[in-house]
């Protein structure tokens, strides 16, 4: 290769690893799988390595791949957080070591896993955790102390007092809470992270570390970067003293004395790292004296006493026997493929994603078809690619109906799911009662995720209609539900059925729209008779909407399941007007209120809307031209600001005979 076509070739290798890297570590949504990555990451290596002048300072080969986010606040770290260089082969394990001894002797090595999360440091002072960060960049990180307080198996106290020690581990999701968050991330309507890697990167990240907490992050504590009070020498002694400290370390590491013995060791963990309830990528060899790893020292990027080996995605063919369709609670149609078992890091796999309808347009995908399949991340089954075809078979066709409930499925323009149109449809129940029941929506309070899961799981509901059969009788029947609870709940729906009509409509879930298209609708139509009625040409009339909205709620309000529905809820005594008419009493013109603490009998945004309908504007702080401060109880800085600067100061009581 000539050094132009090397230098060309180079900047374009380090632009897309760079925009690969700002996907993994900073978005925490990576594009490509990590066995891709490294193709890209090693031209880069051997490119470099023939052409030494081509080596730039921010090359991502000198530098670690993250970043810190300017919404949380800098650390720098006093110990850089070093990346590991990987091996892919044994014998680049066997070149590791050759260095090792040419540079130290002979030396012992301590075997671990590699687990795939978020490296992060935890610093102690007096035995107490004083601050906790991410890698970042090596140098600098994001201060997450917060957050990191929140993960259960990180000690927020030693078992013995230090002055100071500074530990490095990785934060992951076990596979059983990256399982239930995608559950419900899929019956929130949210997009689900693509592994357990990014789950972690991405909870850990979060402003709310209410958000961290329900995740339920752990950590594996496998470094000390810095440490007063203690003089260990070995890596195995480090790993007990930490354990002694209350840490959760590898759950098995083993001391070496040859790098055969460490070979053997990462075969192992290779077989086994599919029967973990945790992701690991690859296995990582440590020289164990901490005296040989001073004098090995380290490159600008990596310690030259440590070496990670990359497990390769496992590859294997087997048959497509069949395929059939998976009905998801946002009413998406996944195809699934049904193969002859076969073995796929160490556990067997017999079901795998067929993702939509052009995936397996793309790889002609056809039942009987022999295929190649691997594991993506060691956890989901993927194919890769078609081997051959069976004799006389022919491309597969998506269903014309929905297996669930036999509605017409249709595909939008630009858009790869196929969707049952059935607002009814039992296997997208239980997300749409989430939906129909939740803030924005009808605002049902206390009828959250859990509730109504036990009410379609006893068969109550089984319809966003069924809500307003239920009686407080049998609401407590339920289990946990105490007679108290119930009838709190059962007076939620019934105060939801006074509702403004946007609420309804953005509660019944039509594709495309959202909470301010909802409003804007309602109030155009005036009613749920003119919804029913309007055409395409007069949706898309309304400043804003394109075509593409207009035929969705067109199409929608088209539906015999929509009509049945709202006929149902019509008869429940659901309100079906819009409030944003213009008023005859516009009584509250011109007058500005603030909201603040709990009123005893009415919500908030019941409040909201009645001064709005009145002709009045709520704010959310108080100042000179706020005219009224409705206070309910707990009521805290707002109340005591309209104290100070004489606003007038309203009850619950004062405001209802105000609307009288």
């Amino acid at each position: 290769m000539e050094i132009a076509e090397a230098e060309k070739l180079a900047a374009d290798l380090r632009r897309q690893i760079a925009y690969h890297n700002r996907k993994y570590y900073i978005e925490d949504s990576p594009e490509i799988e990590d066995y891709e990555y490294d193709g890209l990451y090693r031209k880069l290596e051997s490119i470099e390595a023939e052409f030494p002048q081509l080596v730039t300072p921010d090359s991502p080969t000198q530098r670690v791949g993250g970043a810190a986010l300017a919404k949380f606040s800098p650390v720098t770290h006093t110990v850089q957080m070093e990346s590991l260089h990987d091996s892919f082969s044994e014998e680049e394990l066997a070149d590791f070591d050759r260095r090792v001894r040419a540079a130290a002797g002979s030396a012992e090595y301590i075997v671990e896993p590699k687990f795939d999360g978020l490296s992060v440091s935890l610093e102690y002072r007096d035995g107490v955790l004083s601050r906790g960060s991410t890698r970042g960049d090596g140098f600098v990180g994001e201060d997450i102390t917060d957050n990191i307080r929140t993960i259960r198996t990180v000690p927020k106290k030693l078992k013995r007092p230090l002055p100071f020690i500074e530990v490095r581990g990785e934060v992951y999701m076990s596979h059983e809470s990256f399982a239930r968050l995608s559950e419900k991330q899929e019956l929130e309507g949210e997009k689900p992270f693509k592994n357990p890697r990014n789950a972690a990167a991405g909870s850990l990240r979060q402003k709310d570390s209410k958000i961290t907490a329900s995740r339920k992050l752990d950590i594996f504590v496998f470094n000390i970067q810095q440490i007063t009070g203690a003089d260990i020498n070995y890596h195995d002694e480090a790993l007990d003293f930490l354990r002694g400290l209350g840490f959760t370390v590898s759950p098995f590491y083993k001391k070496c004395r040859t790098i055969g013995e460490a070979v053997e060791e990462v075969r192992r963990i290779g077989e086994m790292r599919g029967s973990l309830g945790y992701s690991i990528d690859g296995a990582v060899i440590k020289v164990n004296s901490f005296a040989q790893r001073t004098a090995l020292g380290s490159t600008a990027k990596f310690p030259k006493w440590a070496e990670a080996f990359k497990y390769p995605p496992e590859e294997k063919s087997t048959v497509l026997k069949s395929i059939e369709i998976n009905v998801g609670r946002t009413g998406v149609l996944t195809p699934t493929g049904v193969f002859s078992p076969v073995t796929l890091a160490g556990t067997t796999v017999s079901r795998a994603t067929l993702h939509n309808e052009d995936f397996i347009k793309e790889k002609d995908i056809r039942v009987g078809d022999t295929v190649v399949l691997r594991k993506a991340g060691e956890i989901i089954p993927e194919v890769v690619s078609v081997v051959s075809h069976a004799e006389g078979s022919e491309p597969y066709k998506m269903p014309d109906v929905c297996p669930s409930c036999g509605a017409k499925v249709m595909r939008e323009a630009g858009e790869a799911a196929t969707r049952c149109t059935n607002a009814e449809c039992p296997a997208q129940l239980l997300r749409h009662l989430i939906h129909f029941c939740s803030r924005d929506a009808m605002d049902i309070d206390g009828l959250g995720p859990a509730v109504l899961r036990r009410l379609t799981d006893a068969g109550l509901v089984k319809s966003p209609a069924d809500l307003y059969l239920l009686t407080a009788v049998q609401l407590a029947e339920l289990e946990r539900l105490g007679e108290k609870s119930a009838e709190n709940k059962a007076a939620a729906i019934e105060r939801s059925k006074g509702s403004d009509l946007y609420r309804l409509v953005y509660a019944l879930g039509i594709p495309h729209i959202g909470l301010k298209a909802a409003k804007i609708l309602s109030a155009y139509f005036g009613s749920m008779d003119a919804l029913f009625k309007a055409s395409a040409e007069d949706i898309s009339g309304i400043n804003g909407f394109g075509g593409i909205m207009a035929q969705s709620v067109y199409g929608f309000f088209g539906l015999p399941g929509t009509a049945h529905l709202v006929g149902r809820l019509r008869d429940a005594g659901v309100n079906m007007l819009s409030f944003a008419a213009p008023q005859a009493d516009s009584r509250f013109s011109g007058k500005t209120f603030v909201l603040t603490g709990t009123l005893p009998t009415m919500a908030r945004p019941q409040a909201t809307e009645v001064i709005e309908k009145l002709g009045g504007k709520v704010s959310g702080s108080v100042s000179k031209k706020t005219d009224y401060v409705l206070a309910g109880d707990e009521a805290g800085s707002k109340l005591a600001k309209a104290v100070k600067l004489g606003v007038k100061v309203i009850s619950e009581d004062d405001f209802s005979k105000m609307i009288e």
